[in-house]
């Protein structure tokens, strides 16, 4: 989450994203998914913003998000923001100071994209570095293959390598999965950026690092990040 944190938020400090929403992050009308907010930056476009706010009202009706679900509903599957202004930003952020709506974040984070990639992970065979690339891969694209995501990506890596739970050679099948995941990212505007592979997941794996063994050390969007030691201190 850390390393996840330092791509999609700028900081080291994962959980301070809970309260993170914005609008149009991807700067362009093609690629807009609406409103991104929470600590995988759920969409309002991709159903996944619609899926906490709803599990939140469910937990607590009288919550700060209730309001806003019936316009949530409205705009799913579309980029617009119609109902959902600067008083639904203000209210996110709010609910966000409580702890079952970080609870529900963490819980569909780990569900929705954590536990499929890594099962994914484990059936190729991969270790840490390679399960993080799957989980970073899944949380920026989705799981699928339409028109992009981890399974077209390992699709890629698979016709150009052989992953280690059939017998190939982890770093070359890792390299095969980064690059495909380059050309994954390139594929759209708001991705031209692909300092969160080069400067960071291809830096530890060129390093033998596929163990993720600490300290880490890597670059994002230029900044410099430094991990020395993690406390597991869950949500």
């Amino acid at each position: 989450m850390m390393i996840v944190g330092s791509a999609e938020n700028s900081t080291l400090e994962w959980r301070s994203a809970y309260a993170y929403i914005e609008y149009n992050v991807e700067k362009n009308d093609a690629e807009n998914r609406g409103y991104t907010g929470g600590i995988v930056g759920f969409t309002s476009r991709t159903a996944d913003m619609l899926d906490v706010v709803t599990r939140y009202v469910a937990a607590v009706p009288d919550g700060e998000l209730t309001p806003y679900l019936p316009a949530l509903r409205k705009v799913n599957g579309t980029s617009s923001h119609e109902g959902l202004g600067p008083a639904f930003r203000a209210a996110w952020k709010r609910a966000a100071q409580d702890p079952t709506f970080r609870a529900i974040q963490y819980t569909r984070a780990m569900q929705l994209y954590f536990e499929p990639a890594l099962k994914a992970a484990a059936a190729d065979g991969v270790g840490p570095l390679g399960q993080f690339a799957y989980v970073d891969a899944a949380i920026v694209h989705g799981q699928g293959r339409k028109p992009s995501g981890l399974a077209s990506i390992r699709d890629a890596a698979r016709a150009k390598a052989t992953p280690p739970s059939a017998g190939g050679d982890e770093k070359r099948y890792l390299r095969a999965f980064l690059d495909a995941r380059v050309a994954t990212m390139k594929q759209e505007k708001a991705h031209q950026d692909v300092t969160r592979i080069d400067t960071a997941q291809r830096v530890w794996l060129e390093a033998g690092n596929t163990c993720l063994g600490l300290p880490l050390r890597w670059k994002v969007y230029g900044d410099a990040y430094e991990v020395t030691e993690v406390t597991r201190s869950g949500q």
